[in-house]
């Protein structure tokens, strides 16, 4: 279960689609929320990958050394 505050102009829109479709307010939200979690776990993910490059806990490998490693050299 789960409950969220929308602000009311997203309310508006949610009600109006539901309404126009004659889907339910929760079918539109959780389709959205499938559809976009991939992409904020990705975000999150690489959010914290940079902080650990950027503090130095983590070694890149520079694109040129992966291509020469790969034979992918152009």
């Amino acid at each position: 279960m789960l409950a969220i505050r929308l602000p009311a102009d997203i309310e508006s829109r949610l009600d109006a689609l539901a309404a126009a479709t004659g889907r339910t307010k929760t079918f539109y939200a959780r389709e959205a929320i499938l559809e976009h979690l991939d992409d904020l776990e990705d975000l999150y993910l690489a959010e914290r990958a940079l902080k650990e490059i950027r503090a130095g806990r983590v070694k890149t490998t520079p694109l040129a050394d992966v291509m020469r490693e790969y034979g992918l050299e152009s």
